[in-house]
């Protein structure tokens, strides 16, 4: 642990340390923090710029990620709402800041990268203990059974209520930092005090998805600790053992889950009304297959150039009031697609451009078998069906920052392969003390 907040590099690099540590410390708190940390890190980096890394601008890799940027500029021309699409430039301006960032300064990504994935994940456990923390002092307070906390009033938005963010969003940083502690635990950990803390992180983080309860980011858990997890860092019978040790722990939780009336409303009632159709089952808001019938109806009449950024709000609203949808009406919802959003906006080409940079991402992350990368790119392709990624804040910084980190922090081919070759030291151990979180 020790050396998680000492390292041994020059004072520039020392100081640029703590500032991405900072940062991704941040990332589950309000915006205000991780934004000042930004500005912050980012003049650090022009005070001790080396001309010699300008030269690194000129990668391909430096483009792909403020691609997203760059459509939303290019369809500010034809913008039905110019202030909203400059509104939309300020938010996405971290998309170009960190891949510059990461390119100009001095720091050794690699060297430290699994100090910074050690850190957030570590921060995101502590931060999932402290909502636990609030929501027994409120269920105390009020003298409420201890069965409350698994009610409505303690969970998804409500759980994440004192951070101030979005539940999907946060989950998705929580699936991040899990993937991480589980790989460690796979690799072997020599000493117990730790590995027994990542254990106790590992199920803290669980605990907090499940209340959390996003339908989508428990997908992407389960592929990404049951398929990426043992597809990547095991091999024969080491694999056989923990797939089917995680395929009967998840049926086990997945049961246990839906044992529980909130939950169980929340992944199969809620769901079904979700992606229904059906005006007449009562319900508090619009499915999201509406919204997305009445996008795709707008879509029609601009289907290549789209009607600029900033405009699928004020578009929406005026369609969701005609169709009686004053739910989404007088929330000021979007459509809740980024893939729909961007042909809105920006029409075919803006939705092509943004398919590359994932498959982009999906090509490099496979072809270093990098599974935190593989599973970030999980989470984006997957939640971007579901929510607008890109149109709030923590996702852009999400997006933006692993984005930027994965490229280029990859380990290199030899550390992988000497990874996958350790002995299966930990692997027994580990699927039957820790691995209830593949549920």
């Amino acid at each position: 642990m020790k050396q998680l907040l000492l390292i041994n590099d020059t004072p520039a690099n020392r100081i640029s340390y703590y500032h991405v540590l900072l940062l991704m410390a941040s990332l589950p708190f309000d915006m205000f923090y991780s934004h000042i940390i930004l500005i912050s890190f980012t003049l650090h980096t022009l005070i001790h710029l080396d001309k010699s890394r300008l030269k690194a601008l000129r990668t391909f890799k430096q483009l792909v990620l403020p691609s997203v940027l760059f459509i939303t500029i290019i369809a500010t021309i034809y913008t039905i709402n110019l202030k909203a699409a400059f509104n939309e430039w300020t938010l996405r301006i971290p998309l170009l800041l960190f891949p510059v960032m990461f390119l100009l300064n001095g720091l050794d990504w690699k060297k430290y990268r699994e100090n910074f994935l050690m850190g957030f994940s570590l921060v995101c456990a502590l931060t999932v203990f402290y909502l636990f923390v609030v929501v027994l002092a409120t269920v105390r307070f009020y003298h409420m059974p201890l069965r409350a906390i698994f009610g409505e009033g303690f969970t998804n938005h409500n759980f994440a209520g004192p951070l101030k963010i979005h539940a999907t969003f946060f989950s998705f940083q929580l699936v991040v930092a899990l993937v991480y502690l589980l790989s460690v635990l796979i690799k072997g950990v020599t000493t117990r005090w730790l590995r027994n803390i990542y254990i106790i992180s590992c199920l803290i983080l669980v605990c907090g998805m499940i209340q959390l309860s996003s339908k989508s980011i428990l997908i992407i858990l389960f592929v990404a600790v049951n398929v990426v997890l043992p597809l990547y860092l095991l091999q024969a019978k080491q694999r056989r053992r923990y797939m089917i040790t995680g395929w009967l722990i998840t049926a086990v939780g997945i049961a246990g889950i839906l044992s529980i009336s909130t939950f169980r409303d929340r992944y199969i009632t809620l769901l079904k009304d979700d992606i229904s159709t059906d005006k007449t089952i009562p319900r508090n808001s619009d499915s999201r297959f509406e919204r997305w019938h009445i996008a795709a109806a707008r879509i029609k009449d601009k289907p290549l150039l789209g009607y600029g950024s900033g405009s699928e709000v004020g578009l929406l609203k005026d369609d969701f009031y005609n169709a009686k949808m004053y739910s989404s009406y007088l929330k000021g919802l979007n459509s809740h697609n980024q893939y729909i959003s961007f042909v809105l906006k920006s029409g075919i080409w803006g939705l092509v451009i943004y398919i590359l940079t994932l498959v982009y991402g999906f090509k490099m992350a496979f072809k270093r078998k990098d599974v935190l990368f593989i599973s970030f790119m999980l989470i984006i392709a997957v939640v971007s069906v579901s929510e607008n990624l890109l149109d709030v804040d923590k996702g852009v910084m999400f997006y933006s920052f692993f984005f930027s980190f994965f490229l280029f922090s990859a380990p290199d081919n030899k550390t992988i392969i000497k990874e996958q070759q350790k002995p299966d030291e930990y692997l027994i151990p580990l699927a039957t003390n820790a691995l209830a979180a593949t549920s």
